[in-house]
């Protein structure tokens, strides 16, 4: 069943963010949202995870009511992954912070089962032996790397991902989406991120979702989704979708 948005509305004071978005995200899917900056891509995230509290809509996970769950409930369906930042986690080790993962199932006080799951997760995203180092000491493609182990440490059903490449070389781009990709596929979750890069879209997303000044304007299949059309009444420019090297890339003109 996975996840279903059906007419989420948010609001910042007066100013409308999100006008009535819905989509469907199933188990095993990777779903990529796009569009401008100050679109609401990042709000939306927020909703779904119940950061922030949509004034309108229903968000459901496998027929459950996500809007009417505890927060602590939510932790267990729902693994956030931020943009990796120094100033939030500046002090604890990369092993700390995976801990953090375990919130949603802890005391006060941490268990065997904590631990072993942690370890775990640092050994999916291949980090374990890094994690006595503090985590302000990796780079950022290893900080993005210990924030999925931590939500992959809270046995979350959906990664939700908010651009997760950003401020990454080409290498570590690659790298991150590689692991994004085979999590989902090894680990039956789904996941669901935001992106700027059109080509990660095409070639690691089953589907994709257009968000332009707070409404979905296209929704559904990869392909079907980024046409030229759609790209050039989204951002403003000119493309063509080249098919020369064996799947989809985009080109500006």
């Amino acid at each position: 069943m996975g996840l279903l948005t059906e007419g989420i509305t948010f609001s910042y004071g007066s100013s409308c963010v999100l006008k009535g978005i819905g989509f469907e995200l199933k188990p095993g899917e990777i779903l990529g949202i796009i569009g401008p900056n100050g679109s609401g891509k990042t709000t939306l995230i927020k909703c779904i995870n119940r950061i922030l509290e949509p004034s309108q809509g229903t968000i459901t996970f496998d027929a459950q009511d996500i809007l009417s769950m505890k927060i602590r409930d939510v932790a267990r369906i729902m693994g956030y992954v931020p943009q990796a930042s120094l100033d939030s986690l500046a002090s604890p080790t990369v092993f700390e912070v995976v801990m953090m993962g375990r919130m949603p199932y802890s005391t006060w006080q941490s268990s065997d089962k904590d631990r072993n799951v942690s370890w775990k997760a640092l050994d999916d995203v291949d980090m374990r032996e890094f994690a006595t180092v503090p985590f302000r000491n990796l780079s950022s493609g290893q900080m993005q790397r210990v924030l999925m182990a931590r939500a992959l440490a809270q046995e979350a059903k959906i990664l939700l991902l908010d651009e997760p490449t950003s401020n990454l070389d080409l290498k570590f781009q690659r790298e991150i989406m590689e692991v994004i990709s085979e999590l989902v596929k090894t680990k039956g979750v789904s996941a669901c991120m935001i992106l700027h890069d059109m080509d990660a879209v095409m070639k690691y997303c089953d589907k994709a979702v257009i968000l332009n000044d707070g409404v979905v304007t296209a929704a559904g299949d990869v392909e079907k989704v980024l046409t030229a059309e759609n790209i050039r009444d989204t951002f403003d420019v000119e493309v063509v979708i080249d098919h020369s090297y064996g799947r989809p890339h985009v080109v500006v003109l």
